[in-house]
């Protein structure tokens, strides 16, 4: 498969952004095959290429996960050479993204009224926190904060003890997922109208589409959220158990399910029993339930657990460590764990790309750039500078 196949080969990305949810977005749209030129401060770089340890090598384990398939170019935004640099990309991109607060590209003389002038094309894409308008405009924040604002922390966590934040930052995550989709959508438009056009993504806004169920319950019913641990609000039983061993994810999410369960674990009565027949009951008799199904699987270890459960089809799966997860042989299968050559690591380990394109297969081409390490093939074959212009750049600290 050649770069010129894939879904998005000949589409320019001017990346400003830093730390995950744009990272992320730019990383999704360079494994479908853009270019992306990542743009970070001279000496300083991406906030998380110093997030560590741990490291590898002098490169954060941090940065690593999130910068694949792009090139990095370090320019000074705060020298107003370097913000004529950049509006030079910009004239023949497809894509700015920038995480910056509302205001700063502005400043810079990067905004979109100000880009659309020099490219009226252009899909514009800024990721906030609260938005570009409205009483928190201004607030800074991170993915921690915001699963805080946004109601996702508030439902995570064991019954009365305190919320907690989920383990990854996945409100970032979830916006550059967001992110990307958007951008591909303007790109199709613009392929219709020949327009571009602004897109506002903030974090505490898909935080709020993310919560999904929850928010519906509350929208609808006026039921407010609670902590419910592994355990599913409406689902019984849906959640982790301890086994004599190693704990272990049970979904009994139907009552097709529930009598497949009690007749391979022996549990007959179980199904006979009015109190469990169908899943509003078993709801309305949880702990009871719960109780009891915690103590059958405390007879056996989670593999023999799993060996009973999966030949009756019941979905089940251990609670992996990130050690078991990388050694599981449908992890492996499904190409999860990929190795790519690092110029100064040697065999970077990096998770896969999650979609498969049949007709087109999907790439690590690049592994996460060191900071600045394209600057000079950059500003040579994109914007055609000679030796002696890119030595200017240098001596002035542009660049």
């Amino acid at each position: 498969m050649t770069a010129n196949e894939l879904p998005l080969s000949g589409i320019r990305v001017v990346d400003l952004s830093r730390i995950l949810a744009g990272p992320f977005c730019t990383m999704m749209l360079g494994d479908l095959g853009a270019e992306i030129i990542k743009i970070e401060r001279p000496g300083v770089g991406d906030d998380t290429r110093t997030w560590g340890p741990p490291f590898a090598g002098d490169e954060s384990a941090y940065y690593l996960c999130c910068n694949r398939n792009k090139k990095s170019i370090t320019i000074d935004l705060k020298n107003p050479r370097g913000v004529e640099l950049v509006k030079e990309f910009i004239r023949d991109a497809d894509v700015i993204i920038d995480n910056f607060t509302p205001g700063l590209m502005e400043k810079f003389g990067l905004d979109y009224e100000t880009v659309k002038e020099i490219n009226p094309g252009i899909i514009f894409c800024s990721i906030t926190a609260y938005g570009q308008d409205g009483p928190y405009k201004d607030r800074p924040g991170y993915d921690m904060v915001l699963a805080a604002v946004g109601g996702l922390m508030g439902i995570t966590g064991e019954p009365g003890r305190q919320p907690v934040k989920v383990g990854v930052a996945i409100t970032d995550v979830l916006t550059g997922v967001y992110a990307s989709g958007a951008i591909m959508a303007a790109l199709l438009a613009r392929a219709k109208s020949g327009k571009g056009q602004y897109i506002d993504v903030s974090l505490l806004d898909v935080q709020i589409s993310g919560l999904v169920n929850i928010a519906s319950s509350y929208l609808v019913a006026g039921k407010e959220a609670s902590l419910w641990g592994t355990a599913h609000e409406t689902i019984v039983p849906y959640q982790v158990f301890p086994t004599k061993d190693l704990p272990i994810a049970i979904g009994v999410a139907n009552d097709k399910l529930w009598a497949s369960f009690c007749k391979v674990t022996g549990k007959d009565d179980w199904f006979a029993d009015e109190r469990f027949k169908t899943n509003p009951k078993r709801v309305e008799n949880r702990e009871l339930l719960i109780e009891m199904v915690a103590g059958l699987m405390a007879t056996k270890s989670s593999a023999e657990w799993m060996e009973i459960l999966v030949a009756a089809k019941i979905p089940c799966g251990p609670v992996n460590t990130m050690g078991t997860l990388f050694a599981d042989p449908q992890v492996l299968h499904r190409d999860m764990l990929a190795e790519v050559p690092h110029p100064t690591i040697g065999t970077l380990r990096l998770s896969g790309i999650p979609v498969k394109y049949f007709g087109t297969p999907l790439s690590i081409k690049m592994p996460p750039p060191l900071l600045g390490e394209h600057t000079d093939e950059i500003l040579s074959e994109v914007l055609g500078y000679s030796d002696d212009q890119i030595a200017e750049l240098k001596e002035g600290k542009v660049v």
